[in-house]
């Protein structure tokens, strides 16, 4: 009896026990915040303090991101920038994959290098380079050597897949930062194929429910991230640069190029990605009902870049193409008012770069926008493809000086309280290792992962039968010893008493 209760101990808590002793398939190196030590971590509220940028040691990341930021002009590329440099000043080691096919891509970036791998121009979206990393599985020899506390990689893109494949077959935990609403631009680029949205939620579904922790851009997309079924999801704090966007770098000059030489004109300005989902083109008949002494000017470039200028042709609006650098701070200062169409934004970086420059903001009221405007106060919100609404607030803005130029102070001060080192530490010192916890959680033994919901009926089963077993082998034996104690020593087994 003894030896078969032990057996049957043996059996039940031997995955449980190594599950916890046994090194991973590769073993990587561990990251410091999964140690007993370490308390639960939890989700800060939006308008708590960050904790210091060094509040937990340094870590490695492998950070994979598609398209590049590296120079791809936009406010996902400032996002990662900025990441890069306060994780820099934090101490980690990062090894970076992404793919480029420029002729000479960077190979650095703040110190921490580089790995291009293949890609490819993607058909309905040919500015920028995305990839499956195959044939050249970069990824895995990176995680091989480099042995990461966590992988962080963009979402949605191909690359992804690839990373979900890693994360697995490393046992890594790993983190999706969703900067693109696919749903949106599903609807943008392929609506004429029936339930095209609801196959772009299957996809976000099928990647974020395999993430560890997933990072929206906004408390509204992770609301509605969370409405489709996603959970674990956090948000990554928004940032501005407030010494690259500023009122300082209003010029005359500028004003005077953005006007074609009308620079007494009220002066509009659009920047940013030109594509359908951005709705540019709605910024026409606003433009004409504000009437011939208002101008545009459009800055940035895009697949619809070439569709716009014919669009735009015989109004007052000039573009400037892509621009950069003190150039482009220019144009943000240099304008009476930005104007700000498209629905499809999970947070809106050009929005925040106008308000640091000074100059306020007409915007759709949707994405991730509502929560960088105190409509009336910071800027205004309006109905996407309300043209209506949009000239009124535009109006205001241009008829009534003493408001505009308290807007203007509302802005920037409301942009100042976005620092880059305070989503960064939180991004490193809370986002980061609670995703490790999670994965941790959800990786006993594989249970916790997708599709494995049945090995947890297993595993009640399983000590439901043990608990049956205990009790009664503990019953049988409160009898037995009973008995013995009670009966004669003829009755007794010879072997007991030798």
């Amino acid at each position: 009896m003894k030896t078969s209760f032990t057996a049957v101990i043996l059996f039940l808590t031997f995955p449980l026990v190594t599950s916890f002793l046994l090194p991973p398939p590769v073993t990587l190196h561990q990251p410091l915040s999964l140690t007993a030590k370490t308390p639960r971590v939890k989700p800060l509220p939006p308008t708590a303090p960050a904790p210091t940028l060094t509040s937990i040691p340094p870590m490695k990341i492998a950070l994979l991101v598609e398209p590049t930021p590296f120079n791809y002009v936009c406010g996902y590329s400032n996002r990662y920038n900025e990441m890069l440099r306060y994780i820099k000043k934090a101490g980690d080691d990062v090894s970076i994959l992404t793919t480029d096919d420029k002729p000479d891509p960077p190979k650095e970036a703040f110190g921490y290098p580089i790995s291009t791998t293949l890609g490819f121009r993607f058909p309905l979206y040919n500015h920028v380079c995305v990839t499956f990393d195959l044939p050249e599985l970069k990824g895995l020899r990176l995680m091989e050597k480099f042995r990461p506390d966590i992988i962080h990689i963009t979402s949605p893109g191909f690359l992804l897949f690839a990373a979900l494949i890693y994360a697995r077959v490393m046992r890594v935990p790993l983190i999706m930062a969703y900067h693109t609403h696919l749903p949106n631009y599903a609807k943008k680029y392929l609506g004429y194929i029936p339930r095209i949205e609801d196959f772009a939620w299957f996809l976000v579904r099928f990647a974020h429910s395999r993430a560890d922790l997933t990072l929206t851009t906004s408390p509204q997309m992770k609301k509605e991230l969370e409405e489709h079924g996603i959970k674990r999801i956090d948000v990554w704090r928004k940032g501005i640069d407030t010494v690259r966007f500023d009122p300082k770098f209003k010029s005359a000059e500028t004003r005077k190029m953005m006007t074609d030489g009308h620079p007494d004109d009220f002066t509009l300005v659009y920047v940013g990605r030109l594509g359908a989902e951005k709705r540019v083109m709605d910024i026409k008949p606003i433009l004409e009902k504000l009437g011939p002494k208002t101008r545009l000017c459009i800055v940035g470039d895009g697949p619809q870049a070439a569709e716009l200028r014919k669009h735009f042709e015989g109004t007052n609006t000039v573009f400037t193409g892509q621009i950069t650098g003190d150039d482009l701070s220019s144009a943000f200062a240099s304008a009476d008012a930005f104007v700000m169409p498209s629905d499809s934004e999970t947070l809106g970086f050009v929005v925040l770069e106008s308000m640091a420059s000074g100059v306020p903001v007409v915007a759709a009221e949707a994405g991730g926008i509502p929560d960088i405007i105190d409509h009336e106060r910071t800027s205004y919100l309006a109905e996407p493809g309300n043209t209506d609404k949009f000239v009124e607030y535009l109006k205001k803005i241009r008829d009534d000086k003493a408001g505009a130029e308290q807007m203007k102070l509302e802005c920037r001060k409301e942009v100042e309280k976005f620092s880059w080192e305070a989503a960064t530490s939180v991004l490193r010192n809370v986002q980061y290792p609670m995703a490790m916890q999670n994965f941790k959680s959800r990786s006993f033994g594989g249970y916790g992962g997708p599709r494995t919901a049945f090995l947890g009926r297993v595993w009640r089963i399983k000590f439901a039968w043990l608990a049956k077993k205990v009790k009664r082998l503990i019953t049988l034996g409160f009898f037995r010893d009973w008995w013995y104690a009670s009966a004669d020593e003829s009755v007794k087994p010879k072997e007991l008493g030798q």
